[in-house]
């Protein structure tokens, strides 16, 4: 499953739009390294999102088989390995209109 679809599914990021966009400004991370939208996301991945000035790790536990599941279902998917609030706010405009 690519990277957009996995974040929108687990509901750490809302729509897939705004996941792509995370990850070409480059608040996306899978096991340390920069990671495009549609690189291709397995059990095991950890996955780092800067939201602000929040810094959430997250490690896969599971890739479902469809796009979309259910909330309850999504919570089962990932597991929080930290979360931290950092000094200095991440300046990342995001444009709504697209």
């Amino acid at each position: 499953m690519r990277l957009d679809l996995f974040l929108k599914a687990s509901r750490l990021i809302l729509r897939r739009t705004l996941a792509q966009k995370f990850c070409d400004a480059g608040l996306v991370k899978i096991n340390d390294s920069a990671a495009k939208s549609s690189r291709e996301v397995k059990t095991g991945d950890e996955i780092e999102i800067k939201k602000g000035n929040r810094l959430t790790k997250v490690k896969i536990l599971e890739v479902p088989a469809k796009k979309q599941i259910s909330r309850q279902a999504a919570d089962k998917l990932y597991e929080v390995i930290s979360e931290e609030i950092l000094e200095e706010e991440i300046l990342f405009e995001l444009n709504f209109t697209d």
